[in-house]
């Protein structure tokens, strides 16, 4: 496990840092206050939320009746500030951060595609601080923790990155899969945030799933982008198409994609050969778990677990794996800990060792 740092940290201070929530009134942000409300080293010193501004955490989220802060109209001065803005918005109040020198995790979309242009086709918006995006890490710690450790700015992965990525990425960099590639992702409601919408209406969404953005969906380049990270420099083509499911929490991934000839051999040991490259790439990480038989959604509920089970259609010699993660904890405010963690040199898993919850 990296759990880098632990000793290290007790021997410079014994003081928690103070930390930040921008917008904790969205799903992700009031996430966020109930696992750094738990974190040993880490102190909750202000939050906003322009609609809720005056009222206390605990009373406008009965769960929370622990935390007594009241919430800010405005960002106040802490060691690391989290905002759970939506894109634009977030990037208008991490620029005067950053410069002040505030360390900085973004939730939003607004920091993990390197490249402006692409930004602006899948958003819709010119981004407000182009000069961030190179100096921004993408907060994927399985795939970029040296860099996550010295970061200013982190963006934190989407959720449906984060469960296609982390499925596919031993593949990507061993070489054994086609460039073409399928992501099929099932997302409960939660994924769509807090504002009201018609779609995610309980009379609308219950006992229906449906499959959307079928020409492109904004998550598309933020997977590439770091697949082709693992891959050599070669392109890749991939398909993803999301669906919203009737449940609250959960994102599971089913990913395809056929074997390169030579780099498996055939017979019955291909998925036992797979499943090795995946053990691998993954032995030490402390949030990622290759599993024995296909996953689901509930075994990951209210944790910062991943789920991975690779396996091989040995008809069509193809990839088939399964990933499962709650969209809510490593597809958001769980993998945003994750990277304060690395950040301020905690163990890795500080705050975030708690078992899924079940049924």
């Amino acid at each position: 496990m990296h759990l880098s740092g632990e000793s290290g940290y007790k021997k410079k201070t014994m003081r928690q840092i103070k930390v930040g929530i921008i917008n904790v009134s969205g799903y992700a942000g009031v996430e966020l206050a109930r696992l750094i409300h738990q974190h040993e080293y880490a102190e909750l010193c202000w939050v906003t939320g322009r609609s809720m501004a005056g009222r206390k955490v605990g009373d406008m989220f009965p769960h929370l009746f622990d935390i007594k802060l009241a919430i800010d109209a405005e960002p106040g001065d802490a060691d690391v500030v989290f905002s759970a803005l939506p894109h634009k918005a977030s990037a208008e109040v991490v620029l005067p951060l950053v410069r002040r020198g505030i360390r900085t995790i973004d939730i939003s979309a607004d920091f993990r595609l390197k490249n402006s242009e692409e930004y602006t086709k899948w958003y819709g918006v010119t981004h407000l601080c182009p000069e961030l995006l190179q100096e921004a890490v993408y907060g994927l710690p399985e795939l970029h923790r040296a860099q996550i450790k010295s970061a200013h700015l982190v963006a934190n992965p989407g959720c449906y990155p984060t469960s296609a990525i982390l499925a596919l990425a031993p593949a990507v960099k061993e070489g054994i899969i086609q460039p073409d590639i399928i992501v099929d992702s099932k997302s409960g409601v939660s994924g769509a945030g807090r504002s009201l919408s018609v779609a995610t209406h309980y009379s609308e969404e219950n006992e229906s799933v449906s499959a959307y953005a079928l020409a492109g969906h904004r998550h598309l380049p933020e997977i590439v982008q770091e697949l082709e990270t693992q891959s050599g420099g070669s392109s890749l083509s991939v398909t993803f198409i999301p669906h919203l499911v009737p449940m609250t929490r959960g994102i599971l991934s089913t990913c395809y994609a056929s074997l390169v000839d030579g780099r498996v051999k055939d017979g019955k040991t291909m998925a036992e050969q797979v499943r090795q490259v995946y053990s691998d790439f993954y032995r030490e990480e402390p949030f990622v778990r290759v599993v024995d038989a296909s996953p689901k959604t509930k075994y990951t509920w209210g944790s910062n677990f991943c789920l991975v089970y690779p396996t091989v259609d040995d008809r069509t010699r193809r990839l088939v794996v399964v990933s499962c993660i709650d969209n809510l904890v490593k597809g958001a405010a769980g993998q945003a800990i994750q990277n304060m963690n690395l950040m301020f040199g905690f163990p890795e898993d500080t705050g975030l060792n708690s078992l899924p919850i079940f049924p």
